[in-house]
């Protein structure tokens, strides 16, 4: 697709209505099939790692997401919200965004990634602190009838997939897939654990990690019901939490969905779309604790279910409105823990909750090829209460290749059951705190974008944001953790990006982004915060387009940790395919950290180690063969 045209791209995350990227209210940015192809992205965390100005860490089970220098160790992805086709994902009990493995959709189904930076809460309600991802899934005309893939790579990885898509008269729309992957992972060295009883700091057979996916999509004119499933085993090398190193310990996470739209035009200009959805996520974590060692299991059952109407009216002279209503129930928010053998029970609290939001936009049309945004959403919760979240937006577009704009906007999180109920007694545990008030963010932007020709443009985003009353563990002077409101961040960067096609030769695409984020009491810098990222992902045909090359470059800077630092590093990962080699197939081979380089990222306030060594170099080779 040119240049130009991908800027015009459709796209909803960003106000619920279709608008081209250039019209967005947000520097939006999207990725695409392509290129999750060309650089060989295996989880939706190696996607956004590649977005300007954000950046991810891994602590050997989970997949953590940082953006515009704020992603606190041992915090969970709670700041972003996550959604498939429009569909919230994050689970109601730690509103943790699964980004990794546990993410309940094979990437190969992903059409396009829509990733809304700043704060979406005007829209979304609770979650859209520092941004919206919004993962489309491919429709049965992408995919053109069946569809088998495989891939073997290094450390025992192997995954398979089966998919099938039909596409008929009148809109119908068929996909099902399925996919089953299994990594047996290495052994690890932590130094924190190097004595005789502890395997001399080996954790031996515990980096494994499997998966299986099951998703489902139907469509005719106007509807759409899909229904998902994934179910992730990871083992926990690190042994956080005070476990027994080197013992058999891992966690098991379970996302199921199913998500019904209907879409409808009900006079000229008056369009309504409503939706229905159901989820669950299931966890537990069994380890060792101890001396003698003694079995523990931990874990939670969320279930919740919701609906969405609104009607978007565009029959009023250079206006467009969106007015909706949302709920949401949460009918389970259980957390229990307990010994196995012999059977003592610790924790078994039960919860539930609701929530109901109200919110309206308007886009103007203005003289002088000016856009004003201006929406506002009301959101009411059992426990946060009512949150207003208001967002502004000007477009100025002087010129044909230049456009300016300005946002303001304000977002909150709710403290989640964890935060709120979890208590576990004794030195080191935890202690409930249900008095948690919500979280809020104010945000103020300045976006440029220049087009450089009809296959180039650049991009300069300028921020500042305020985060109060932020939820944070503390230690108790008893000894015991407790969440707490007690802190509050300012952050201040530039994000620069650009983009370039040069003919049939090469795709580039680049970015810088500086950042500074401190506490907003003491001033000091945040932890995990790196100062500058630096992204290069460059596209190359090859042979006369009888084969593509996909390399990038990530570099971070040196990011403080719970004692010491995290050093910076630079990453390269380089893919190359053929859809010319095998006849109805694709081959690719990719080869991930190219020049092994050792890194680390910091580690949580649970874990013994400051941080956490990263992945050495990997390769995978792939077929997918269409029938």
């Amino acid at each position: 697709m040119p240049l130009e045209a991908l800027m015009q791209v459709k796209v909803k995350t960003a106000s619920l209505f279709s608008q081209s990227v250039a019209e967005a209210p947000a520097a939006v940015v999207v990725l695409t099939a392509k290129d999750i192809r060309a650089f060989g992205w295996r989880t939706l965390a190696d996607a956004l790692g590649s977005l300007p100005g954000v950046y991810t860490t891994y602590d050997r089970t989970y997949s953590y997401l940082g953006a515009r220098g704020f992603q606190r160790p041992g915090d969970y992805n709670s700041r972003f919200l996550l959604l498939i086709d429009g569909m919230r994902v994050n689970d109601s009990v730690y509103d943790q965004a699964p980004i990794g493995d546990d993410f309940p959709l094979d990437m190969d189904l992903v059409e396009r990634i829509e990733y809304v930076p700043g704060p979406g809460s005007a829209i979304y309600g609770s979650n859209a602190l520092f941004g919206v991802i919004n993962v489309v899934t491919k429709k049965g005309s992408d995919i053109h009838g069946a569809q088998a893939a495989a891939s073997v790579g290094s450390f025992g990885e192997k995954r398979a997939r089966a998919t099938y898509g039909w596409h008929g008269e009148h809109g119908a729309d068929l996909v099902l897939s399925a996919t089953s992957f299994d990594r047996s992972g290495q052994d690890l060295y932590y130094p924190e654990f190097d004595t005789p009883d502890q395997n001399h700091g080996v954790a031996q057979g515990l980096d494994y990690d499997r998966a299986q996916y099951l998703f489902a999509k139907f469509a005719y004119s106007g509807f759409r019901i899909s229904a998902g499933y994934g179910n992730r085993t990871k083992g926990m090398p690190p042994a956080p939490y005070d476990a027994v190193f080197n013992a058999p310990q891992s966690t098991i996470d379970t996302h199921s969905f199913i998500d019904a739209t209907y879409s409808h035009s009900v006079a000229h200009g008056v369009d309504i779309a409503s939706e229905l959805y159901w989820e669950r996520y299931d966890y537990s974590y069994l380890a060792l604790f101890g001396s003698p060692p003694a079995a523990n299991l931990d874990g939670d059952k969320a279930i919740w279910y919701g609906a969405d109407v609104h009607a978007t009216i565009s029959s009023v002279p250079h206006n467009k409105f969106v007015v909706g209503v949302s709920a949401m129930r949460d009918a389970s928010r259980d957390q229990f823990n307990y010994n196995t053998d012999p059977y003592q029970l610790v924790l078994d609290d039960r919860r539930s909750s609701n929530s109901i939001g109200l919110y309206a936009e308007d886009e103007i049309k203005l003289p002088w090829r000016i856009t004003l945004n201006a929406g506002l959403r009301a959101d009411h919760e059992t426990i946060a209460g009512t949150n207003l979240s208001p967002r502004l937006a000007l477009n100025y577009k002087p010129t044909d290749i230049d456009t300016f704009k300005v946002i303001y906007g304000r977002a909150y999180r709710a403290p989640n059951a964890y935060e709120l109920y979890y208590t576990i007694g004794g030195p080191g545990g935890q202690q409930g705190n249900p008095s948690l008030r919500a979280e809020h963010i104010t945000t103020t932007e300045l976006v440029y974008d220049r087009a450089l020709g009809e296959n180039a443009h650049a991009t300069v985003s300028l921020f500042h944001y305020d985060v109060r009353d932020l939820i944070t563990e503390t230690l108790d002077p008893s000894g015991v953790y407790v969440f707490e409101n007690t802190a509050r961040a300012r952050a201040n960067g530039i994000e620069l990006a650009y983009e370039q096609h040069i003919a049939s030769l090469a795709t580039i695409r680049a970015s810088y982004a500086w950042q500074l984020a401190r506490d907003g009491d003491t001033g000091a810098v945040l932890q995990n915060s790196p100062r500058n990222l630096a992204k290069l992902n460059v596209t190359v045909p090859l042979f006369y387009h009888r084969a593509r090359l996909g390399a990038e470059m990530r570099c971070a800077s040196a990011r403080l940790a719970q004692a010491g630092s995290a050093a910076g590093y630079c990453l390269g990962n380089v893919t190359i395919g053929s859809s010319h080699l095998v006849p109805h197939a694709d081959v690719s081979f990719s080869v991930y950290n190219v020049t092994d380089k050792r890194y680390a990222d910091p580690a949580g306030p649970n874990f013994t180690q400051n941080v956490i060594a990263q992945q050495s170099r990997t390769f995978v080779l792939k077929l997918v063969y269409g029938f």
